[in-house]
């Protein structure tokens, strides 16, 4: 089993100095709004992912009119403790486990597995196609070491590949040779990153429907349709076929940069015809999926981290949520909400395993 058992905040978000110790399976974090709970949650997700859930600014992770933070976590991993520590200062950022500086941070990605469930997830279905890009790579890279490293490599030579298609459009001079090496460049990191998405996803729809139907309690069909210009045609065909259309518009068109996933409801798009309800029973339905998946890979279940679900979810599917969350195979679970009494009589039967940390 996985398990925090001790987290101190210096300088992070709202928090000048502060530590809190986990002795429980369900940890309860309570207090008023702005007191910090969705900040401790961020943080535990910062230790796991080496980067803030919420938002890409390390500015916006560091205390107002200071200069960086640091982090430092305890995980327990099968009777295995890991000293995680994550410090920003001037701009420079470092992670390190045991007191060993990492040379790259990928390669902490997937070593403390989570699962985040936050009220920002509706973007997964409302927004655009890279917050679905953005929600599987998070979940593949905890699966496949080799996923991270080259989706990585593929965005640096993509953004290489788009520098050069505009000094082209400026200079008007043309660079084939070059675009050409490029290209095989992406195809060859861009190829593997296609067939892990399109071999994860069959499989995936099954569990992402079962838990559908029990959050929703009744049976309506869900699907997840893969979008990619790579079904239609080889990746080195799509971009060869795209050469002159990137010249003109200035960067590269097609790729799996631009592949996207379809959320639909009984063969509709979930975006547009889904209720409010029926969108929220399928978002926290595809998360405790990502969550059985990463446990059935690692063999031990990801922490679970969620904000806000009291006020986010119906009493219903609040009932059945903490019905499945309280579950021993779910691990360790961190839950905020800004009503003590309420958290505590949610996991009333589960009493022995559950610990409340009230904010000041």
């Amino acid at each position: 089993m996985l398990s925090l058992k001790k987290i101190s905040l210096v300088q992070f978000k709202n928090y000048s100095g502060k530590s809190f110790s986990f002795q429980k399976r369900i940890v309860g974090i309570t207090g008023r709004n702005g007191s910090g709970k969705t900040n401790l949650l961020d943080a535990i997700y910062y230790i796991c992912f080496t980067k803030s859930y919420f938002t890409s600014s390390e500015a916006q992770n560091t205390q107002y009119q200071t200069n960086g933070f640091r982090l430092e976590g305890f995980m327990d991993r099968d009777h295995q403790e890991g000293k995680i520590v994550c410090t920003l200062k001037d701009g420079k950022k470092e992670i390190a486990l045991n007191d060993e500086p990492y040379e790259r941070f990928s390669q902490h990605i997937g070593r403390y597995p989570a699962v985040m469930i936050a009220p920002d997830d509706a973007e997964i279905i409302l927004g655009g196609s890279e917050e679905r890009r953005k929600w599987l790579d998070a979940l593949l890279c905890q699966l496949h070491p080799g996923y991270l490293e080259h989706l990585i490599t593929y965005q640096k030579i993509l953004q290489q590949k788009n520098t050069l298609l505009k000094t082209m459009n400026g200079q008007g001079g043309s660079q084939d040779t070059l675009l050409d090496i490029f290209d095989e460049q992406l195809v060859r990191h861009g190829t593997p990153v296609f067939e892990w998405r399109r071999a994860f996803l069959p499989g995936f729809i099954q569990q992402v429907q079962q838990l559908y139907d029990y959050l929703a309690g009744k049976h309506e069909t869900v699907n997840i349709q893969y979008q990619s210009g790579l079904h239609e045609q080889t990746f080195t065909g799509l971009l060869a076929a795209n050469r002159y259309k990137d010249m003109m518009m200035q960067r590269t068109t097609g790729g799996i940069h631009k592949d996207d996933l379809q959320f639909l409801l009984d063969d509709h798009p979930m975006k547009t015809s889904a209720s409010q309800g029926q969108r929220k029973s399928f978002l926290f339905a595809l998360k405790l999926a990502q969550f059985e998946v990463i446990k059935e890979h690692k063999k031990f279940p990801p922490l679970l981290l969620l904000d806000d679900v009291f006020e986010k979810l119906d009493q219903d599917r609040v009932s059945r949520l903490i019905n499945l969350v309280s579950s021993p195979v779910y691990g360790q679970v961190f839950i905020t909400d800004t009503h003590a009494d309420r958290i505590s009589t949610a996991f009333k039967e589960n009493a022995d395993n559950f610990q409340l940390v009230e904010m000041e």
